[in-house]
């Protein structure tokens, strides 16, 4: 079976674990990404497209425009519906889209051809994107009688909307984001893909005791409260902190190694963790996220410790102050990654949701 993965970057590194957990059964994959990783993760299919990118100026601009249409949070607005549906705000929005389509198309369908993107069984599409926002290439695609996946990650969900062109075609939409279930009647819930085997978990807590937190946006993390909290442990009880922002993967990875707790967020923007956890998590390390009841209900057996803005400070003076609690934690998480995000567990959900779809007998 050939499997093709879309996606506009290789945000946290799993479009190489994707295509290894298929290569692992067997299958033959690609990805396809439209511009480069700004953290380092290596592509497969570069198309290095214009007008996208992590680019702080396109990302002021864009910002810029939807707070034009969308009000005053921007593209951090979280958009009303279930499922929220994507549409241009306004004709300049319009415009540019169509601009973009028609200037993408002359990078796009060369390579279509040259990889012979069409030939495929399977096609994945990460946040919920094809090519082109009208919906050309899953238009071909579904008159091969192709089955598509759409999978969707919080912020092309919540703040963007689905594309109608992609929505309307595909066999399932799959997310990692606890909170979209109800959102959406197509939606399926998936663990995402570590390569737990890789990293061997801590045996013993460092000295002083460390904690750290990793963002790429303070405000879908709470991350200014956890950094306020932690600095004022520094100085009260001698722990370390480590804040990581914005940084290179290998980087991230060198200073999460130096860990003994590790907080994911506290914003309640959507409860729960995502890779920066999970990647922790294998190392071993304690992990502290915010997480509702429903979610707790929906993840029987966590190993998080529950925090939030009011009980963060506390709940970590609790961890510093029974050190033992932490290598427990620790203990837990590492099992917790190797049963839900090891490579073969999530390859065996994935292919169940194959088999629930008619894409595998």
């Amino acid at each position: 079976m050939k499997i093709l993965y879309i996606s506009p970057e290789n945000t946290v590194g799993t479009l190489g674990l994707w295509k290894r957990l298929h290569e692992l059964r067997g299958n033959y994959c690609r990805t396809v990404t439209l511009f480069p990783s700004d953290l380092g993760f290596a592509d497969d299919i570069c198309l290095k497209l214009p007008l996208v990118g992590p680019m702080p100026w396109y990302r002021r601009l864009r910002n810029m425009a939807y707070q034009r249409s969308k009000g005053p949070l921007g593209d951090l607005t979280d958009l009303p519906g279930n499922p929220p549906v994507w549409q241009p705000g306004n004709g300049a929005e319009r415009a540019f889209f169509a601009i973009r389509d028609w200037l993408w198309r002359f990078k796009v369908e060369p390579a279509i051809k040259k990889y012979d993107l069409l030939d495929f069984d399977v096609y994945h599409f990460e946040w919920g994107m094809e090519f082109y926002r009208h919906g050309g290439f899953v238009k071909r695609l579904e008159q091969l009688g192709k089955p598509m996946i759409a999978h969707y990650h919080g912020q092309d969900f919540r703040n963007r909307g689905v594309i109608p062109a992609v929505d309307s075609r595909v066999r399932a939409s799959l997310t990692s984001e606890y909170d979209l279930i109800p959102r959406h009647t197509n939606m399926r819930y998936l663990f995402l893909p570590y390569d737990v085997s890789a990293g061997k978990p801590k045996t013993a807590l460092h000295d002083p005791i460390t904690i750290c937190h990793a963002t790429r946006s303070r405000y879908f993390k709470g991350s200014d409260k956890i950094i306020d909290v932690c600095q004022r442990l520094e100085k009260s009880h001698g722990i370390r902190f480590i804040l990581i922002e914005n940084q290179p993967h290998a980087e991230t990875m060198e200073l999460k190694r130096q860990a003994d707790i590790y907080v994911d967020q506290i914003a309640d923007v959507a409860p729960g963790y995502g890779m920066n956890s999970v990647e922790t998590m294998a190392l071993g390390v304690a992990c502290c996220t915010s997480m509702d009841d429903a979610y707790q209900q929906f993840m029987p057996g966590h190993p998080f410790i529950n925090v939030n803005a009011e009980n963060l400070e506390k709940r970590l003076l609790e961890l510093v102050q029974n050190p033992g609690r932490i290598m427990e934690y620790g203990r837990k998480a590492r099992e917790w990654a190797e049963k839900r995000h090891s490579l073969e567990a999530v390859g065996d959900q994935l292919y169940r949701i194959y088999a629930e779809i008619g894409v595998v007998d």
